[in-house]
């Protein structure tokens, strides 16, 4: 916000220096961006901040000065004279789209003449950045910079049909603005239209067909509010910007609009001369006169902030910055109501904030002791804080991308296949990344890209994010965005696949980790997985195939697992039962046996532990082979069994269990021992 220092003392008269005041505005919440000298003025940039669109007008930051001096604030009454003729006699206004606009006030001024601004008004413009056009436009550029509503005014008599209709834009239908350029229109788009066809891009810009010139006669002042939401999004698919789409985007006082309307008027009446007709048009919904009630309890503000502050400073404080007393209960709580310029204020501690930035931050001893609470972290961040130390200790690095892909990037690895569509978003700086992300690895794959363009060829990457599926609010957020682990590495399958099994077992001590093949698109055939954790589908781990890695210009192979955070969560054991260490050794044995092709290991593996018996404490990949002796269609896998008990095993105990684990291979799996 661009603020003229001759023009702020307008309203409230100041007797500091700019510095002085940049100084107390920034304490206060209206942080400095910097001032400096225009002609005999200065000009103040101020950074404001989206929740106080109340100060994006000279008005709005005069009332923050007026309260932190203790200064009376002179606001102009804007109460133009008006003639017998009514409004309604010679225009009319519907609202088609009230989603779009909820209130629409036209003003009609007749006999103007359009000519140059006075040199007060040319300044002063020029101070904040707004070249002079002739006095009815600096006018409306004058209002919107004096109280932050934007208002737009047509040449009366270009008006087909001397009305106004505001609706949405029929797809394909064009307007040339005022800035000389040709705009494609579409149904999401709010537009002032006449009688045939649109005169203005609904609080954004005004079309060149009904702008002001100097053979303009007649006048219609609009003032209206239109929705943030299609105010923002019209502005970012057109790429266009203007001060007006600035302040509609963020929520303006219901009860601006017809301020601005009559201020508008008082001025083109004072400068341009003419006659304003009476009973302006209004068309939508009145806004309401009842205002928020918002109690605060003054012992609170010290709990809060560890200082004292007197109640009666506490309460002309707020009143000052327009909130009203509704309600006082002596000294311990008092109700005030919100004004309608201030819809950031929902909240006690809201009330607290104002007081205590007006009171002054740098009142606040350093020592003030505070009463405070002592925290813990959530379940969920502990079990993401063990992931990250295993994770690291590992050889990974954390990542932390983007949500938004394109739609290329995105079809780099879909686990879940096509079956769910891609969410999308408007995002024009930046139109081909404009699908929110299913899965993390695409992200990743690129980061490591970049790390070996750099010549980091063994990059390790994870990240804990949330991935996209579904909208639906029907659907639970853990489903519709669930939180996801994903790992991004150059190891071999089975390396990866240890890294996933310390991450389990990090989590859970007995957890079990199993795997099924799966029929992901972008792995390796045979070299990608589900992964299960404790019987639980967890995700998937792969080698990527060599098509994925060349679209990335990948030099190595890699490898991918992507696992769900809430699985993990379910599975949490982060305190486990103490163990004693066993004190017998272990007894181990190997099988190898001969099974058909189609037979998997984890299959095996099941039929293996179910068949052990007791005394089973572990089963393990031995080594696989095919070849000259054995049979075609066959393989061979051999299986390591460690034996255990709380005692010397006995060898008959031992080739018992190992004689029915040959028995259950034999008849589920026709197993055979290789000579």
């Amino acid at each position: 916000m661009l603020v003229s220092w001759n023009w702020l003392n307008q309203y409230v008269s100041l007797d500091v220096s700019v510095a002085e005041l940049s100084d107390r505005l920034t304490m206060s919440g209206l942080n400095l961006e910097e001032f400096h000298p225009v002609d005999a003025d200065s000009c103040i940039d101020l950074e404001v901040t989206s929740n106080r669109p109340d100060c994006l007008g000279h008005l709005g930051v005069a009332r923050e000065a007026a309260v932190l001096y203790q200064k009376p604030i002179n606001v102009p009454s804007a109460a133009p004279r008006t003639v017998p003729t009514k409004t309604a006699s010679v225009t009319s206004v519907s609202i088609e789209s009230p989603d779009l606009c909820s209130q629409y006030h036209a003003r009609v001024i007749r006999g103007v003449k359009v000519g140059p601004s006075p040199a007060w008004m040319v300044e002063r413009l020029k101070t904040v950045g707004i070249a002079s056009i002739n006095n009815i436009v600096d006018i409306t550029n004058y209002v919107l910079m004096e109280c932050g509503q934007p208002l737009h005014a047509f040449d009366f008599n270009k008006l087909h049909g001397k009305q106004i209709v505001v609706r949405r834009a029929k797809t394909g239908e064009k307007l040339q603005a005022i800035d000389h350029k040709e705009y494609l229109l579409t149904d999401d788009f709010c537009v002032i239209a006449d009688a045939d066809h649109p005169v203005a891009i609904a609080g954004i810009m005004g079309g060149a067909e009904t702008e002001i010139t100097s053979s303009t006669k007649d006048v219609l002042v609009e003032s209206a509010l239109f929705s943030p939401l299609a105010i923002r999004n019209a502005s970012r698919k057109l790429k266009l910007r203007s001060d007006s789409s600035y302040r509609f985007e963020r929520s303006l006082d219901p009860h601006g609009p017809d301020w601005a309307s009559r201020r508008c008027c008082e001025l083109i009446l004072e400068l341009a001369g003419g006659e304003l007709l009476d009973e302006p048009i209004f068309a939508g919904k009145q806004p309401t006169v009842e205002r928020e009630l918002v109690t605060l309890r003054f012992g609170r503000i010290r709990q809060v902030l560890g200082i004292d502050i007197a109640v009666t400073d506490t309460v002309r404080i707020l009143e000052a910055l327009g909130l009203s007393l509704h309600h006082r209960d002596g000294d311990i709580s008092a109700t005030f109501a919100i004004p309608s310029n201030r819809r950031d204020l929902t909240r006690e501690i809201d009330l607290i904030e104002e007081v205590v930035r007006i009171y002054g931050y740098d009142k606040i001893p350093e020592d003030s002791p505070v009463p405070l609470c002592a925290s813990k972290k959530r379940f969920q961040d502990r079990v993401g804080d063990r992931v990250r130390e295993t994770l690291t200790a590992a050889g990974f690095y954390e990542a932390m991308t983007v949500s938004l892909v394109s739609d290329t990037e995105r079809k780099l690895f879909t686990p879940r296949g096509d079956a769910i569509a891609p969410l999308s978003i408007e995002h024009s700086d930046f139109p081909e990344f404009s699908r929110l992300r299913q899965s993390l690895i695409p992200s990743l794959l690129v980061s490591r890209r970049e790390n070996e363009r750099h010549g980091q060829f063994h990059a390790q990457l994870f990240e804990i994010a949330r991935v996209y599926l579904s909208t639906d609010k029907a659907v639970p957020e853990q489903k519709a965005e669930p939180r996801m682990v994903s790992l991004v590495s150059g190891r071999s399958f089975h390396e990866l696949k240890g890294v996933v099994e310390q991450l389990a077992i990090c989590i859970n001590p007995i957890a079990v980790v199993t795997l099924r093949e799966c029929a992901v698109a972008q792995f390796v055939p045979g070299r990608g997985a589900e992964v299960f954790l404790n019987g639980q589908m967890w995700g998937w781990l792969g080698e990527l195939d060599r098509s994925v890695n060349d679209q990335l210009d990948l030099r190595d192979a890699v490898t991918v697992a992507e696992l769900d955070l809430a699985v993990l969560e379910a599975h949490a054991n982060l305190v486990p039962n103490f163990r004693e260490l066993p004190i017998h050794q272990a007894s181990t044995r190997d099988l190898n046996f001969v099974l058909d092709e189609p037979v998997t290991w984890l299959a095996l593996e099941q039929t293996v532990r179910q068949a052990g018996g007791p005394l089973l404490e572990a089963v393990s990949f031995g080594g696989q082979y095919r070849g000259k002796q054995i049979p075609e269609g066959k393989k061979s896998y051999v299986v390591t069994l460690s034996y255990r008990s709380d005692r010397t095993l006995t060898s008959e105990e031992i080739e018992t269990a190992q004689k029915a684990v040959i028995d259950a291979c034999s008849k589920q799996l026709s197993a055979t021992l290789r000579a």
